[in-house]
C-alpha cells in the first residue's frame, strides 16, 4: 500500500521541478499551490480548440515540431522514473474495457494498492490509423509486467498520475482541464505546444467535436496548433482572485 501517496506525489514533482531550476517553493509557482488556482471554465474555447483540431492535417512535423516530440518523450521517460520512485508500480491492463470505471476508482486503486493499470496503446489509439511516423509510437524502451511500452503508454502512465492521481482531478472535461493545467507545470515551455496538441486539443474533441458523446477516440495528429490556444488555456486560470496567470513556466 502507498501511504500518503498524494503528498509523495507533490514533494517528488516540487523537487522535480526545482532541479530543473523551475517552480518556486512558495507562491502561485508551486506545485503545492495548484489547487488555488481556479479554471474560469469556457465551452465556446473548448469548442474552437476542438474546430482546430478537426480541420487540422493528420501530420504536418517539420523538424522543429520533431524535436519537441523528442523533449516531450524525454521528460515523460523522467517523470515515469517519478512515479516509480513513489513506490507505484506500472502494469499493462490486460481485461475488457478501460481499467477504471472513472477517477475516482483510479486513484483509490492506487492509493490502496500502489499499483497502476495502463490502457494500452495498442488496445486503443485514434479512430483512423495513425500516421506510421508519430512520435509517440516509437518504441520508449519502458518494460511493464513483460509487455513493451510505447512513449504513448508512457505519457498516459505518467499524466494518470500526475494529472490525476496528484490533485483528485476527475475525467470530466473541467477535470481534465484541471489535470492538463497541474501536469503542464512538470514540463518546460517548449514542449507545452506538444502536451497541448497531445490531450487537450484532443480532449476538446472528444467532449466538443463533431462526434462528440459518440465516445470515440480522436484522430491521433502530428500537428502544432496556434500558440494563441495554448496562451489563451493559461488565460483561464486565475491564481486566488488575484488575476490570470500570463507567463509561461
Amino acid at each position: 500500500m502507498v501511504v500518503g501517496v498524494d503528498a509523495e506525489l507533490i514533494g517528488l514533482a516540487q523537487a522535480y521541478l526545482e532541479r530543473r531550476g523551475a517552480g518556486g517553493v512558495d507562491g502561485p509557482d508551486s506545485i503545492a499551490a495548484t489547487p488555488r488556482w481556479s479554471l474560469d471554465w469556457d465551452e465556446a474555447y473548448c469548442r474552437r480548440v476542438a474546430d482546430h483540431f478537426e480541420r487540422a492535417p493528420l501530420f504536418a512535423c517539420d523538424s522543429t515540431l520533431s524535436g519537441w516530440y523528442d523533449r516531450f518523450k524525454q521528460e515523460n521517460l523522467q517523470q515515469y522514473q517519478l512515479v516509480l520512485d513513489a513506490g507505484i508500480t506500472v502494469e499493462p491492463w490486460r481485461g475488457p474495457g478501460q481499467p477504471y470505471r472513472g477517477s475516482a476508482e483510479l486513484r483509490a486503486a492506487v492509493r490502496n494498492s500502489g499499483v497502476l493499470q495502463v490502457y494500452l496503446t495498442s488496445s486503443g489509439h485514434g479512430t483512423e490509423p495513425a500516421p506510421q511516423e508519430h512520435p509517440m509510437l516509437a518504441p520508449s524502451g519502458v518494460e511493464a509486467g513483460g509487455v513493451p511500452f510505447t512513449h504513448n503508454d508512457v505519457f498516459r502512465a505518467v499524466h494518470d498520475i500526475f494529472g490525476h492521481v496528484m490533485f483528485g482531478h476527475d475525467f470530466s472535461p473541467r477535470g481534465e482541464f484541471r489535470a492538463a493545467f497541474a501536469h503542464l507545470r512538470l514540463y518546460p515551455a517548449v514542449v507545452h505546444p506538444v502536451l497541448f496538441t497531445e490531450h487537450l486539443a484532443q480532449i476538446c474533441w472528444f467532449f466538443f467535436g463533431p462526434h462528440a458523446g459518440e465516445g470515440r477516440y480522436p484522430p491521433q495528429k502530428v500537428v502544432r496548433l496556434p500558440e494563441s490556444l495554448l496562451d489563451s488555456f493559461r488565460g483561464l486560470f486565475r491564481f486566488d482572485g488575484q488575476g490570470h496567470f500570463n507567463k509561461v513556466w
